[in-house]
Parts: structure tokens; sequence; C-alpha cells
């Protein structure tokens, strides 16, 4: 119960304060008139989460987002690690592959939506691409520091019993690179539900995801739901990323915690 509490106590003291300064600005701050920018909490409650019609509009919203995340993190994985791979074998191919994914990382990515826009349409293939582009250099770049970090007397061992490249990689490459793997795939799994309600943002075909309705509610404007939306939008990345904190500590936690 003591860790619990030191656990959660804190987190759930900062959150208290958070929503006495939201109701702060809403009532000390903004005038009656003006209180459509910040609705206060209770209002938002009652009509974004607690009204059935606009929560079950947000949800589905969510699901049809969290699903060309989801899917755009796994194709951004195996991509991912599929170069880090082969830079890892080849300094060549490395120092020719490296710089071209910096400068795909520094591009804007609201530069490069409308090209997507033209190349695949304005569909769920150009959400995915662009969740991608945005979660692909993290997995990326964690992955090749992982296989690159590997103690050199390991090496020795795998070389004096005459190991062969592929059982390097399957025994002893890979298990030691998974913590860094992990903390690649935390930082993508992010990136990736960034990238799927910027998609949605701007592909307004399909099936309507959390973008579409965050630029729905504030054109209107409808404060209760946009900010309802914003934080069920926040909610999906935490939970993305917890989830593989989760998942890491299953797979590996107790012997990464143990060396």
């Amino acid at each position: 119960m003591r860790q619990r509490i030191a656990r959660l106590g804190p987190p759930a003291v900062f959150g208290t304060v958070l929503v006495g300064v939201w109701y702060a600005i809403s009532y000390g701050l903004l005038s009656p008139r003006r209180r459509f920018l910040l609705r206060p909490p209770h209002q938002v409650a009652r009509v974004g989460f607690l009204d059935w019609e606009h929560f079950s509009e947000i949800l589905d919203g969510l699901w049809s987002s969290a699903r060309v995340a989801i899917i755009g993190l796994v194709l951004a994985t195996l991509i991912g690690i599929a170069l880090a791979t082969l830079m890892s074998l080849s300094r060549v191919i490395e120092s020719a592959v490296f710089p071209y994914l910096v400068m795909l990382q520094a591009v804007p990515i609201l530069a490069v939506v409308p090209l997507i826009g033209f190349w695949w349409g304005y569909g769920q293939t150009s959400r995915v691409t662009v969740c991608v582009l945005i979660a692909v250099f993290p997995i990326v770049v964690n992955t090749l520091f992982g296989l690159q970090s590997t103690d050199r007397g390991l090496h020795d061992l795998f070389t004096l019993h005459h190991a062969s490249r592929s059982v390097r990689l399957r025994k002893l490459l890979f298990p030691g690179a998974l913590p860094a793997l992990f903390a690649g795939l935390r930082i993508s799994a992010g990136l990736s539900v960034i990238g799927a309600i910027v998609g949605d943002f701007f592909f307004a075909q399909g099936d309507p995801g959390i973008g579409q309705l965050l630029r729905i509610y504030a054109a209107e404007p409808r404060g209760e739901e946009l900010l309802a939306a914003i934080i069920m939008s926040s909610g999906l990345g935490v939970v993305v990323f917890l989830a593989f904190g989760r998942l890491q500590t299953a797979l590996i936690g107790a012997w990464h915690d143990q060396a």
C-alpha cells in the first residue's frame, strides 16, 4: 500500500493542481462571453464523456485512428529493424543510408503530407504512410545502437566457437539489442499516434478519425467535445506507451534488470 501511494500519490496531487488551475482560468481569467475558449472541467465531463452520443462519436474516431497507428507502427518496426540489421552488418550501408534517414527525420511532416496525398490519395494508405515516416527513425537509431553495443568479449567468444553470422545475429546481437529496441518502440508508439491524428486531420476520406473530429469541433466551435477529444487522444498515446513498457518488462525485464 505504501508503494502504491508513493507511486500514484504525486501524479494524483499534480493532476488535482492542474484541474484547479483549469478552473481558475475558466472562471477567473475568462469572462462569460469568452469562456468558450476553455470550458470548465465539469462541463467537459458532462458533454464530452457522460453524454453517450458525443462520447461514442469520439470513441469511434479514436478507434479509427488507433487502427491506423497500429498498422503504421508495425510497418515502421519491420522496416526499422531490417534497416538497422543491414546497417550493423555493413559500414558501407550505414554510411550510405544513415544521412538520408536523418534528412527524412528533419523534414517537417506537414510539408510532406500534401505530397503524400498526391501520390497515394487521401485514404487510409496515406495515413499509414505518415505514421511510418514519423515512427521509423527512432526504431532504426535505437536498434542500431543496441546491435553495435554488444560486448566485444562476447563477440570474441562466438568467434572462438566459429559461430556463423546468422547464429551471431540470432543468439547474441538481437537479444542484446532488445532493451534499446524497446526504448525506440516506446518513442515510436507515441509518434505513430501523432502521425495517425495528423494524417487524419488532412486526409478527410474514409472512416472519420479523431483528427477529423478535432477539426470539426474546432471549426464550429464545440469546446467541450474538442477538449474531450484532446484528452482521449492523449490517453491513447499514454496507453500505447505503457503497453510497450509492460511488454518490455514481461519479455526482458528479469534478465536485463539483473544484469
